[in-house]
């Protein structure tokens, strides 16, 4: 059985649209790139650990897209043979070119493939960015640990990560790490359904 791993920027109120730059948005969002000024030593070693083990990447179109046109053109850079190395398993309902490979298309009945594609052997399987298809993740309980780092800034309406997918449920927190500009780094688990109380 594969592992699957969310790895998500978010600003404290939640939103994770476009948090490298303007160029990975094309829905006019005003504040793309918010997270690049909190970057520092810490978050590369985490990150680092991350994906310094061996792993496929599970992505939407638009991620794909925007890795695509930036991880083969700079092969120097931390991160990039193991980007440039992994399968890259593709959600898109259309059918784009998959030049940045090794690539799969995943187009119909989404949620059974991946399904079937945990069920198989390999390294694990690692989402970064791809809203749309962590919604497809949450509605269908197919996330094992999910890495949330939580940026202190807040930019109003944009795409959440917790958002139209999501399904109530417990979560347990096993790892947190706090960087130098404030960034919180938590891992959490699924623990089972949600239980609610009354003091």
């Amino acid at each position: 059985m594969r592992k699957l791993l969310v790895t998500t920027f978010v600003t404290l109120d939640g939103v994770m649209q476009a948090p490298g730059g303007p160029q990975e948005d094309d829905e006019n969002f005003t504040y793309g790139g918010w997270s690049v000024p909190f970057w520092d030593d810490t978050m590369s070693e985490v990150m680092g650990g991350i994906m310094g083990k061996p792993f496929d990447l599970l992505l939407g179109r638009k991620t794909y897209e925007i890795f695509a046109a930036y991880w083969p053109k700079n092969p120097e850079d931390p991160g990039a043979k193991q980007l440039n190395d992994a399968t890259k398993y593709v959600a898109s309902r259309t059918s784009p070119t998959l030049d940045w490979g090794p690539a799969v298309l995943i187009g119909d009945d989404l949620a059974d493939a991946i399904a079937e594609l945990k069920r198989g052997e390999g390294p694990e399987l690692q989402v970064h960015g791809s809203g749309n298809l962590i919604q497809t993740l949450l509605e269908n309980g197919l996330v094992d640990e999910f890495h949330v780092w939580v940026f202190p800034v807040l930019v109003g309406p944009g795409k959440r990560l917790f958002a139209g997918g999501t399904v109530p449920a417990s979560l347990r927190l096993v790892d947190t790490t706090t960087s130098t500009t404030g960034v919180v780094i938590a891992t959490y688990e699924p623990a089972g359904e949600l239980t609610v109380g009354s003091f």
